[in-house]
């Protein structure tokens, strides 16, 4: 996880919490408990052995830091936790973690972590989606420079701009909602997946346990196909990418020469008093970066040898947290970076100024292939923009006007008569319900 020292830059303490050690012990344990019970009330075990389990299950609170030299000899967290709860069962503890392997434990613990861990990022998501919307239908009708490969390319608005930035976060709203159900499942299989030991009510357990637990309880063992936890890394790279997308284009939107939109709170630098910089729109830049790069190696893990392999369990357990917790901090500052999203409209007229109204080349063109043949049009425009560059005082409007009289240019190349389907993309956002 993130270190201290960068906690509060690159990390998100909420997220950290329920996916922390202490979270995995609690949760490792709550599978446990859940185990006991459904096997008492099935008559699998006794059911006072069943009451005394799941009671020091949910009282039991052992520190990491003791059962670490335990998970490093078994390369397991759950056989330690094991360990713990068997002594604090006493004279029941031949009925803890009954018939079940400890990859059932840490597979099972780590679905309750995500159950939570999933929905505090859909309730950041959410909102996020919301504010932005509220954004866009503020600025459906600001013109703004488009810019495509670094270059000023047309008008648009800031909303379409927004809007834009907000689609693939709707997306993956209904990505997670589809995801869920296939992700959040026991695992309960047994050894080596066959459910041997649980007898011919292993069907019957695993129900009963996924109830208590709300997850799902499919029938086929899924200790070696990890095709679900990489579609999760996955789904956690896409959200952070989409969020990327959004601080690369505020911190050039924001810089020094442009100025036409600014968020949250920029960072001061140690040497130069004039600067603000855009610490929060780089982080999410950096945020994305590191789950793509997590991601390739998450994916590694599906080359899952056997009915088990320790190697790549290893790795998911090293990467899926911190993408989680990546994206959990992407989230939180994409929602106050929306929040506080603000236009410079100055700054944007400044630039509409500057350009001198060659972003319109091709809206003119277009204008005059209405009365003459396109390559004719086309080289009327061409003329007028050899005449911007021979003379640095004239708008493209007044290089056109002795090209092709007979037509009021300023009002038919204003920015804001020439926006396209821009203020209605801006509009058909709607707060997420």
């Amino acid at each position: 996880m993130v270190s201290a020292l960068f906690a509060r830059l690159l990390g998100d303490a909420e997220m950290a919490a329920l996916m922390g050690d202490e979270a995995a012990i609690s949760a490792m344990l709550r599978a446990e408990a859940a185990l006991s019970r459904a096997q008492g009330r099935l008559g699998i075990i006794p059911k006072d052995a069943a009451a005394a389990i799941a009671k020091a299950a949910e009282t039991l609170r052992p520190e990491p830091d003791g059962l670490a030299a335990g998970v490093a000899r078994a390369g397991i967290a759950a056989q330690p936790v094991i360990g713990a709860l068997k002594t604090a069962a006493g004279d029941h503890a031949v009925w803890v973690h009954f018939g079940a392997t400890s990859q059932d434990i840490v597979d099972t613990g780590l679905m309750i972590q995500l159950s939570q861990a999933l929905a505090l990022l859909r309730s950041r998501l959410s909102d996020m989606s919301d504010l932005l919307a509220a954004k866009a239908h503020e600025y459906a009708d600001l013109p703004i420079p488009a810019h495509t490969r670094f270059q000023i390319a047309a008008p648009t608005t800031l909303g379409a701009k927004i809007a834009i930035w907000r689609a693939p976060l709707l997306r993956q709203l209904q990505r997670l909602d589809e995801l869920l159900p296939c992700l959040l499942n026991v695992s309960l299989y047994g050894a080596a997946g066959t459910s041997a030991a649980l007898g011919e009510q292993a069907g019957a357990i695993r129900q009963a346990m996924a109830a208590e637990l709300e997850l799902g309880a499919p029938e086929t063992p899924w200790h070696s196909t990890r095709d679900m936890i990489a579609e999760l890394g996955g789904w956690l790279s896409l959200t952070t990418g989409a969020l990327g997308k959004i601080g690369a284009d505020l911190v050039l939107l924001g810089q020094s020469e442009l100025a036409q939109v600014s968020a949250g709170t920029g960072g001061a630098s140690s040497t130069m008093p004039q600067k603000s910089n855009p610490v929060a729109a780089e982080t999410l830049v950096t945020l994305a970066r590191l789950n793509a790069g997590d991601l390739g190696a998450l994916h590694q893990a599906m080359v899952h040898a056997y009915e088990r392999d320790g190697s790549v369990l290893e790795m998911e357990w090293a990467l899926l947290p911190a993408m989680l917790e990546r994206t959990a901090a992407g989230l939180a500052i994409g929602q106050d970076l929306a929040r506080t999203l603000r236009a410079n409209p100055a700054q944007i007229e400044a630039a509409f100024a500057a350009d001198r109204g060659m972003m319109l080349a091709e809206a003119a063109g277009f204008l005059l292939a209405r009365e003459m043949p396109r390559p004719q049009a086309l080289k009327i425009v061409a003329e007028a923009l050899a005449a911007m560059q021979a003379d640095t005082s004239l708008t493209l409007a007044e290089a056109l006007q002795p090209l092709a009289p007979g037509h009021d240019w300023a009002a038919l190349l204003a920015p804001e008569r020439n926006l396209g389907q821009a203020p209605q993309i801006a509009r058909a956002v709607a707060p997420q319900a």
